[in-house]
């Protein structure tokens, strides 16, 4: 499983990246081994606002179905479209195939995401 030092994790198993006042959406390396090959996203509209554990979007894969819950509330700045084209993207290269660009609303919200080594440890312990 590949992690990165520099992201919080979910444990709905999201990544966050921050860059300032905004951050970063995808699904962990985790998430995409236990989903298999992913054959649709849909990811919401930009403007759009969210609560931290709101329903964001639906990943489906050869195995499953999985909604993606929002791990950090704020409003959607930007979508990546490219998944929603090519959703193999997300297989090939999950930490750099993100799926939203949020407006951070409350940056306390990223003390109850994990660091890398708690979500390795997190991990060991989870079956999707």
């Amino acid at each position: 499983m590949k992690t990165l030092k520099e992201l919080f994790y979910s444990k709905d198993h999201e990544w966050v990246m921050i860059q300032g006042s905004k951050a970063y959406v995808g699904i962990s390396d985790f998430a995409q081994n236990a989903l298999g090959n992913i054959l649709f996203v849909e990811i919401p509209e930009i403007d759009e606002e969210y609560t931290i554990g709101d329903v964001f979007g639906v990943v489906e894969s050869v195995i499953a179905t999985s909604n993606l819950y929002i791990p950090i509330s704020g409003k959607i700045l930007e979508n990546n479209q490219a998944i929603v084209d090519n959703p193999v993207l997300v297989n090939e290269e999950c930490y750099e195939s993100w799926m939203i660009l949020v407006e951070i609303r409350n940056r306390g919200e990223l003390e109850g995401l994990m660091n890398e080594e708690q979500y390795k440890e997190y991990c060991s312990k989870e079956k999707i």
